[in-house]
Order: C-alpha cells, then structure tokens, then sequence
C-alpha cells in the first residue's frame, strides 16, 4: 500500500493505492491520525487506486470519520468498484460523502 497526502489550507487529500488490510491498516491508522493531530479536521480520502478494502481497512476509515466529526469532515473521492463495493457490503457507505471525482471531493468543502 502507498499513501500521498498533499496538504491544503483547509485540506488534506490522502491518496492512496494498494491494499489495504490487517498487514498495512496500521499505516494508513498512523497517517490519518498524524494528519488529525496536525489540525487537519477536513479529509478527502482518494480510493480509485484501492484493490482491496478489508474489514480492518474499513475500521480505520470509520475511526477516522468519528475523530473529524464535529470539527471537520472525512469525505471519500472516486472510489474504486471493490472500495466501494466494500463499503456497501458493510454498511457504511451512508455513512461517508462519496464523490465521483477528487476534484468534486476537494470543492465540497
């Protein structure tokens, strides 16, 4: 798994590509956690590059949802056909605002 993160003033977009399950979850733990640490409360998850969103994967997602909530957003932008398909299975896809595009993504805050 790899993650980007690009930082705006009012943004961060967190790329990432891979899989994401039990093995790399942690990671993408880690780096959202130092991003909501930082101050960034408003988060565009990049998902098209995602092949596989395991159980684990979708509990930091949701982890990470609940920390932006109040202060911020976490919103997931052009997820890829097993990402989403992932969420739907789970249940929390109503849970995210999820945009077709990044762009889309990025201008809804």
């Amino acid at each position: 798994m790899e993650i980007q993160t690009q930082e705006y003033k009012r943004i961060a977009v967190v790329t990432v590509t891979g899989r994401i399950d039990s093995a790399t979850s942690a990671d993408l733990e880690a780096a959202l956690q130092a991003l909501i640490d930082k101050g960034k409360k408003n988060l565009v998850l990049d998902l098209a590059g995602v092949e596989f969103l395991s159980s684990s994967g979708l509990r930091v997602l949701v982890n990470a949802f609940k920390a932006c909530k109040g202060a911020g957003e976490l919103c997931i932008a052009q997820p890829s056909e097993r990402a989403s398909s992932s969420l739907s299975i789970a249940g929390v896809d109503t849970l995210f605002a999820i945009h077709p595009t990044r762009e889309a993504a990025v201008a809804s805050f």
